[in-house]
Formats: C-alpha cells, sequence, structure tokens
C-alpha cells in the first residue's frame, strides 16, 4: 500500500512539474528578457512587458508547444487509467495501458525539450536555460521511470 501512494505521489509531482515547465516564463533567460514557449517578457524601464515570440519558426515552436501540452494531457490521463486500474484490473495483472500512457508523455516532453534545444538559441552567446528547460528535462525522467514502473507492476493479490 505504500508503495502505490508513493507512486501516486510522484505521478502527482511529475505532473506538477510538467505543469510549470509548460506554463512558466523561463526557458530562455537573461538578464533583460525571460522567455517561454508562448511568449517574451522584456525588462524595460523596470517594468516587465509581454510580447509575442518573434524570428521563431513558427513549425518548431508549434511543434514544441503542442507536444508539451499533449505530455501534460498524457501524464494526467495516466494518473486516471491507473486509479481506475487499481480498481477494475484482475490480480496479477499488469498495468500495461497506464504505462503506454506515461511513455507517451516521456516521448512528447522528450520531443518539446529536444526540438527547443535544437532550433531555438543556438546563435545566442548572452542568456541561459532556464528552471522551466530544466523541468522538462527533470519531467522527461521522472515520466520515463514511471513508464517502466507501470509496465513492471502487477496487481498483488492480498
Amino acid at each position: 500500500m505504500l508503495m502505490l501512494a508513493g507512486i501516486v505521489v510522484l505521478h502527482i509531482t511529475t505532473i506538477i512539474l510538467l505543469l510549470v515547465a509548460t506554463i512558466d516564463n523561463a526557458w530562455w533567460i537573461t538578464d533583460s528578457i525571460s522567455t517561454d514557449l508562448w511568449g517574451k517578457w522584456v525588462l524595460t524601464k523596470s517594468e516587465w512587458h509581454y510580447t509575442n515570440l518573434i524570428n521563431y519558426p513558427d513549425e518548431y515552436l508549434q511543434t514544441v508547444q503542442a507536444t508539451s501540452v499533449l505530455a501534460c494531457i498524457f501524464a494526467t490521463l495516466a494518473l486516471f487509467v491507473f486509479v481506475a486500474q487499481l480498481f477494475t484490473l484482475p490480480k496479477g495483472q499488469r498495468f500495461t495501458f497506464t504505462g503506454i500512457l506515461q511513455l507517451i508523455a516521456c516521448l512528447c516532453i522528450m520531443i518539446a525539450a529536444s526540438i527547443y534545444t535544437a532550433e531555438f538559441h543556438t546563435s545566442e552567446s548572452e542568456g541561459g536555460y532556464g528552471h522551466s528547460y530544466v523541468l522538462a528535462w527533470i519531467s522527461f525522467v521522472l515520466t520515463f521511470l514511471l513508464a517502466i514502473t507501470y509496465l513492471v507492476l502487477r496487481k498483488k493479490s492480498e
């Protein structure tokens, strides 16, 4: 029972990290700019002003946005399927469907972070990746570990 509670807590933590990585405005930061997947915040005269993302290839940006949102959706769906399978799955069965959904979420966030790494800010010498970018990669690792856990986990008979 304690193991299942730990898995649920880890899964909820992963969903929160995915949501923060997708929503928060710190994928690329400098002293005066903070960029996320949706726009750019520019510091002028001690005030932050929101602007649209300019000079970002639309096809790559939309891919990163879509796969980040899909990762959040699949991870949340996997949690609901896991809870449902706890009550409906016969004893001795594996949580295969939950593991597959979690693996899809893992692949989505990997695609988003990889494309962002390869296509954006490659020629900029000033600035660096922010905490949202780091959270996306941490979420990738956690979703992968959860996917493997769900694929291996069996419902034990008591």
